[in-house]
């Protein structure tokens, strides 16, 4: 794991498959992260962010078929960071958000960790 201190992070997850939210999850309490989520539609999404209490976000690219745009939009013009997680590359990314760090599927715990630790607000 990343010698990066987490421990005063909380994290929303955006993720619509219950393993790798899970998993996700587990990691992240590990390294002493607090977690918000899953969220597992644009819909739960988007509520989560409008109640707050979280300082970045997981953000898969595609929940149940359905997009993220929305949630990416919202996140950003709140100013809150967030990671794409995606198997689908850069090329399934909205258009508006490709500059935006992208972490691919299937990830290390690793992965995660050192990403928070690189993007977490300052």
């Amino acid at each position: 794991m990343t010698d990066a201190n987490l421990s005063n992070l909380t994290v929303l997850i955006v993720e619509d498959e219950p393993l790798i939210a899970m998993s996700l999850e587990d990691a992240l309490l590990d390294q002493g992260v607090a977690c918000l989520g899953p969220a597992g539609s644009v819909s739960a999404a988007l509520e989560m962010i409008e109640a707050g209490g979280f300082d970045i976000a997981l953000l898969d690219v595609n929940l149940r078929g359905e997009r993220v745009d929305a949630v990416a939009d919202r996140l950003a013009s709140a100013g809150i960071p967030f990671i794409f997680t995606t198997g689908h590359g850069a090329e399934g990314l909205p258009d508006a958000h490709r500059a935006r760090p992208v972490i691919g599927k299937p990830f290390r715990d690793l992965d995660i960790t050192d990403a928070l630790a690189r993007h977490r607000p300052r």
